[in-house]
């Protein structure tokens, strides 16, 4: 089974409401991952999320642990750009171990949805 890890910056969590909404369907085939907080939207979604640390205390480090082991099949994070955040150091490790270990990483809805569409074309 796919497994797709979900993060979302506090900011951008409405946008990643949304994208699920959107793609309900095609993300009830996959087993989600998700960061503490990402993880009770994704839930509010009715879809079922295995739950890490919330980001800024370890999350995002547990993604990139499943990364790093290839454990995913891709990673949507929705980064909010223009927000500072204190796990910042965690962000920019989550992404050098995507490009180390080749796992698709999108960073906003519309990556997101040409990686979603490319994995799940029937």
């Amino acid at each position: 089974m796919k497994k797709i890890a979900i993060i979302a910056h506090d900011g951008k969590k409405p946008e990643m409401v949304n994208f699920i909404n959107k793609n309900i369907e095609k993300l009830k085939k996959a087993k989600l991952i998700a960061t503490g907080t990402t993880g009770t939207h994704v839930e509010n979604t009715g879809l079922s999320v295995e739950k890490k640390l919330s980001g800024p205390i370890g999350g995002d480090a547990q993604i990139a642990a499943l990364a790093a082991e290839k454990k995913l099949s891709m990673i949507l994070f929705f980064r909010d750009p223009l927000g500072k955040h204190p796990h910042e150091p965690d962000v920019q490790m989550l992404m050098r171990i995507c490009d180390v270990h080749n796992i698709p990483i999108a960073t906003n809805p519309a990556t997101a949805q040409l990686l979603v569409d490319a994995y799940f074309k029937d």
